[in-house]
């Protein structure tokens, strides 16, 4: 099995590299490792399902950064924010700040782990190591890991970006002298986690939908993509949104 190649020396240094100390070493092996490593055909044995809630408690994490870090931030700036931080490319970063390609049991057919291509993989890892430290040392525990790796990147996610609704209303008056209109078109999910499909309208423009857990976020990724189409905004190669000033 692979956990069983995860010596007693890797996981010690590791856990000197993250600056947490597991109860239950299993969670963290399990982080580690990839569906190819597993042997057996239903073998669960592996990352994915503690990457679903690494995802979740990350967002929880980063979103409590941000609303102490910017008490006078309007929700679609925090949104911004929180979008470009729990990013695959933002947890991919925090991947090989760490060095997590040294550590992930993977199978024969997984390679390169260090490679473009393989970025989602590492990215994965990430939130379920994140997952693992929640489990074994609760919110607190997964609450400093964030806080070590998230903190200085805080201020960089986002920065340049208002309040998308708001800048897309401001440049739809100039362009037309209307104010866009947003309908939701679809929800779906049940009512503890909705999923939100909104469509926004403007005339001179093409409409746009955006998705969200909430209607508004749905309208701040609606304004969002229009904003971005029609180069009100633009996105630099490293995939940070920002205003055209040209």
């Amino acid at each position: 099995m692979a956990a069983a190649r995860v010596s007693a020396q890797k996981i010690a240094k590791l856990e000197e590299c993250i600056g947490y100390t597991f109860n239950e070493h299993a969670r963290l092996i399990r982080a580690l490792t990839h569906a190819s490593a597993a042997k057996a055909s239903g073998d669960i044995s592996h990352y994915e399902r503690l990457e679903f809630l690494g995802d979740r408690v990350l967002g929880l994490c980063v979103a409590e950064l941000l609303f102490a870090e910017f008490p006078e931030a309007r929700e679609g700036e925090l949104s911004v924010r929180l979008n470009a931080l729990v990013s695959g490319k933002a947890c991919a970063e925090i991947a090989d700040e760490i060095g997590l390609h040294d550590f992930i049991q993977a199978g024969a057919d997984v390679k390169q782990l260090t490679s473009k291509r393989m970025r989602s993989v590492r990215a994965d890892v990430t939130e379920s190591l994140i997952a693992a430290i929640y489990l074994d040392g609760g919110i607190n525990a997964a609450q400093q890991f964030v806080k070590r790796y998230w903190d200085e990147r805080l201020i960089e996610a986002g920065g340049a970006i208002r309040d998308s609704k708001t800048a897309l209303q401001e440049w739809a008056h100039i362009k037309s002298g209307v104010t866009p209109v947003y309908q939701v078109t679809k929800r779906s999910g049940p009512d503890h986690d909705p999923t939100f499909v909104v469509e926004v309208e403007l005339e001179g423009a093409k409409n746009a939908l955006g998705r969200g857990k909430s209607k508004r976020a749905a309208e701040q990724a609606a304004a969002q993509s229009v904003l971005l189409r029609e180069a009100v905004w633009i996105q630099t190669a490293d995939g940070t949104i920002k205003e055209n000033t040209k």
